[in-house]
C-alpha cells in the first residue's frame, strides 16, 4: 500500500509473493531462454529463489551491498563480492540477474560491469528486478512496478533487521 504522500510504500508477504509471480511471468512473456539465475544477496534472495522454483532452473547467489548506516537510510561504499556461489561449475550461457528492486541503479550497473568483464562463458545478461524507481539511472529488462514517487519501501520481512537474539529468546521464553 503506497501512503498519500507517495513516500512509503508498505508491501504485505501475500503482495511481496504476487509481485515475484507477475514478475515470473513477464519473464516468461519474453520468451527468453536462460540458463542460470544469479541473485544478488540479500535483497533478490527470496525473488531469485522463487523464479529458480517456477522456471526450474539452477540458482547462482553472489553477494552485493551498500554499507548502510541510519538504519539502512544511507549507502557508503558498494562492496560486490568476488565470487558466485553455484552448484556446479562457473556461471555461463544465458544469466537472469535478480534483485528486489533498482533504486538509484548504482548496484546493477556495476554488478553488471563486473559479470561483463569476470565471466567470460557468460554468452548474454538480463536484469529483473520487483520495482524500478524513478531516480535509478538504470533500466532493467524486466520489471514489475515502476515508482515515480521513490518511496522508502517496507518489505514484509524488515522486521528482521532489528531483531536480536536476545529479544527472540525473550519472545519465545528460551
Amino acid at each position: 500500500m503506497l501512503t498519500e504522500d507517495g513516500k512509503h510504500l508498505y508491501v504485505s508477504y501475500d503482495e511481496y509473493h504476487n509481485l515475484i509471480e507477475k514478475l515470473a511471468l513477464i519473464i516468461a512473456k519474453s520468451l527468453w531462454p536462460f540458463d542460470v539465475i544469479l541473485c544478488l544477496a540479500r535483497g533478490g534472495l527470496r525473488p531469485g529463489d522463487i523464479l529458480s522454483r517456477i522456471f526450474n532452473k539452477p540458482l547462482a547467489i553472489m553477494a552485493a551491498s551498500f554499507c548502510r548506516q541510519e538504519a539502512g537510510t544511507v549507502q557508503c561504499v558498494l562492496d560486490i563480492a568476488n565470487s558466485i556461489t553455484i552448484p556446479k561449475g562457473d556461471i555461463a550461457g544465458s544469466v537472469l540477474l535478480v534483485d528486489d528492486l533498482t533504486d538509484t541503479g548504482s548496484t546493477l550497473r556495476a554488478v553488471m560491469q563486473q559479470l561483463r568483464k569476470g565471466y567470460p562463458a557468460m554468452t548474454e545478461l538480463r536484469s529483473a528486478v520487483i520495482w524500478t524507481k524513478s531516480a535509478s539511472h538504470f533500466k532493467p529488462d524486466y520489471c514489475v512496478d515502476f515508482l515515480p514517487t521513490n518511496p522508502w519501501i517496507h518489505q514484509p520481512f524488515e522486521a528482521y533487521d532489528t531483531l536480536r537474539l536476545e529479544a527472540l529468546m525473550q519472545k519465545w521464553k528460551v
